[in-house]
């Protein structure tokens, strides 16, 4: 019993040791807590109150855009063509409507900060009043966004934006093609659904064509802004997503070569300064791709992104830069078509192999008398030396039997078929049906309609025919309409005259676009198999571009467009004679190809034509090669030019050869063969600098 009363005694003498123990250590435990309590309540007070009290008085938050990278377009070899440059900017915003007023008072409020006078800046402000925003200030430094963002109740209608800018590397290279960007305006916001008023467009070329493609979504970051104006930071994002990213089939040496040769044809050769536009187009005959187009005078896209086209205008305005004459620009074509026209012959059965005509150089037809170009007479002529030397009398007679006028000679006019009755009913019948026979042949070779090709504006061209109403000038004459009332009721009511039949024939009554004449060069090349022309060959995501390994989402799929039906005799006749011209000494073309160590197929052209109140020629050529197995179509126009053989033909030699030494074709001196890179001396050449010097 005492053993356990003292043992008890042990155990409440532990317990008060303990508890005075625990006590210690509550006490302790409370000064450090009020201690770090101090401690935290005075930075709180002393280092962050600044902060924390502004942030009481957060009032309203600053949505600012972020606008989106747009896609960027490389060339067939990889090389970047146009692409976009981080910049800031600062702009006005015209859908907060301000009055003049406000608009002076903004301007003085700026115009210090943006380091300009008030004067200028609201000059600025004023101008070109259908864009529905103006750039004040690109590349704005960190002190302009915050004096903006700090005052934006100050001033409405100012923004900041941060964007990018599209630059064009090589300046004018394939400026007509490439187009360039632009504001929207109160005219097209229309086609522009959803845009924010500040993103820039395409509106020319290749950029308004995959507009869709090229732009992007745009983003935005949601900036706190306290009682005192100042921003507080950003408390939302949604990231921009950039534009696709689009590959072309054009080969961005080519055309730099391409235009280089126009430019140096142009200051070498006497007509070059008669001639108002050169328009030159390459495409691969097994796909259609485009490999070159240019157009000359040239354009940088570059003026109209930074704004330096004001100072270009006497250039623009005189020059007609802004036109691509590849696809907007129609012309007579002169014998280039006659290979399409001794196949409608053939068809027709009024020429076979051996057909033999007298060609004395000129002939009447009803009391015109045509003339052989130059007057030559080149005697007994085969269909294939008719394409060869290019018979016009030859070619006057084809026609003429198209449309059943037989008998014209040097010494008689000729007549129509006494079956037909009256010669209006001639006219009606047997005369419209030979002309659409001619007509529509060149139809299903591609010269007339717009080829589809996958830029905007391009014009489809024009058919002709004599009004003896009028003195015999030339109208229009509507192909289908022709045939359409013909099938319908075996007539078609029209003035022509027979002659037309004969011009038709050698390209005097019809007018084409260099494009056409590309895409029948093409359909001549492939013997009968008409493709699509285009531009795009591939389309990569944002992040995906021809050079990092990624896969495109969309490759180019050739596009057959139409057949043109002929025999392989046929062909193979035709193709004898555009040989000819190139390889036979006789031949239009034979000089300009002399020594070249492939086989070319070609056609020259020389239409008359009136530029300036002056009779001129318009020189025109088109042609494929190699000769068996073709790679490349070439059209070239210049009108003003003279003789095809003397200028156009010059041209379309020295681009076939160029891309033969690029593609290292075995047939090409090794000596000759260039890399796939835009030259170095692009920078330094005529083509490059002529349009910059030209204000």
């Amino acid at each position: 019993m005492r053993r356990r009363r003292r043992n008890g005694r042990q155990t409440r003498s532990d317990i008060r040791r303990r508890h005075r123990f625990r006590l210690a250590v509550l006490y302790g435990g409370v000064f450090v807590a009020m201690s770090s309590l101090i401690v935290r309540l005075a930075e709180t007070q002393i280092v962050q109150g600044a902060t924390y009290r502004a942030s009481e008085q957060v009032i309203h938050y600053a949505r600012i855009p972020v606008l989106p990278q747009r896609g960027w377009i490389y060339d067939a070899n990889g090389q970047v063509l146009a692409w976009d440059v981080p910049v800031v900017k600062i702009e006005l915003v015209r859908s907060v409507s301000l009055s003049d007023a406000e608009l002076r008072r903004e301007a003085a409020l700026l115009a210090p900060v943006l380091e300009t006078t008030a004067q200028a800046l609201y000059a600025r402000m004023t101008s070109n009043p259908s864009a529905l925003e103006v750039t004040l200030a690109k590349g704005a430094t960190d002190a302009q966004v915050a004096f903006v963002v700090e005052h934006q109740s100050e001033l409405p209608g100012i923004q900041v934006i941060q964007d990018y800018e599209r630059q064009y590397p090589y300046g004018d290279l394939a400026g007509q093609v490439l187009g360039y960007v632009g504001p929207i305006t109160a005219q097209n916001v229309h086609q522009y659904p959803g845009y924010l008023d500040n993103q820039q467009v395409g509106e020319t070329g290749l950029e308004y064509e995959y507009e869709h493609l090229l732009q992007g979504r745009p983003g935005y970051r949601l900036i706190a802004i306290n009682s005192l104006g100042q921003a507080l930071g950003v408390t939302k994002e949604l990231l921009p997503k950039g534009g696709d990213n689009i590959q072309l089939t054009l080969d961005g040496r080519e055309q730099a070569v391409t235009q280089e040769i126009i430019q140096q044809m142009l200051a070498s050769n006497p007509a070059g300064k008669s001639i108002s536009y050169v328009a030159a187009v390459m495409l691969n005959v097994k796909t259609g791709g485009v490999i070159a187009m240019a157009s000359y005078p040239y354009l940088d896209p570059n003026w109209y992104v930074d704004g330096t086209y004001t100072d270009h205008a006497h250039y623009l305005e005189t020059s007609g830069a802004q036109m691509n004459y590849a696809i907007q620009a129609i012309n007579y074509p002169g014998s280039t078509v006659k290979p399409a026209n001794m196949i409608a012959a053939m068809n027709a059965g009024v020429v076979n192999p051996q057909t033999k005509i007298l060609d004395d150089g000129y002939i009447y037809v009803g009391t015109q008398i045509i003339h052989e170009d130059g007057g030559i007479a080149f005697g007994w002529v085969n269909p294939i030396e008719a394409l060869t030397v290019s018979s016009d009398v030859f070619m006057y007679e084809v026609g003429l039997r198209l449309g059943k006028w037989f008998g014209s000679s040097t010494t008689s006019g000729g007549t129509y078929p006494a079956s037909a009755g009256s010669y209006q009913n001639y006219l009606d019948t047997d005369f419209a049906k030979g002309l659409n026979d001619i007509f529509q042949e060149e139809e299903d070779f591609g010269l007339g309609p717009k080829t589809g090709i996958d830029l905007p504006y391009e014009v489809p061209g024009e058919f002709f025919v004599e009004d003896y109403r009028k003195g015999n000038i030339q109208v229009p004459y509507d192909v289908q309409a022709s045939e359409a009332s013909i099938a319908k009721t075996g007539k078609y009511v029209n003035y022509g005259s027979p002659a037309s039949l004969a011009d038709a024939d050698i390209g005097q009554s019809q007018m084409f676009s260099p494009i056409q004449l590309a895409v029948y060069a093409m359909t001549l090349a492939d013997q009968g198999v008409r493709l699509k022309p285009h531009l795009l060959e591939r389309i990569y995501g944002p992040s995906g571009t021809p050079n990092n390994g990624a896969k495109p989402w969309f490759t180019y799929k050739p596009q057959v467009e139409g057949v043109v039906k002929a025999k392989l005799w046929e062909w193979n006749l035709v193709k004898a004679g555009m040989h000819g011209v190139t390889s036979n000494p006789a031949g239009t073309a034979y000089y300009a190809f002399l020594g070249a160590p492939y086989a070319a197929a070609g056609k020259t052209g020389t239409a008359q034509i009136v530029m300036n109140g002056k009779r001129t020629d318009n020189s025109v050529f088109i042609c494929y090669a190699p000769l068996n197995h073709p790679l490349v179509a070439v059209a070239v126009m210049a009108p003003g030019g003279g003789y095809g053989a003397q200028f156009s033909a010059i041209i379309a030699r020295k681009m076939i050869d160029a891309y033969f030494d690029e593609h290292h074709e075995p047939w090409m001196p090794k000596s000759q063969w260039t890399s796939t890179r835009i030259p170095k001396s692009w920078f330094s050449s005529p083509a490059y600098r002529l349009p910059e010097e030209s204000h």
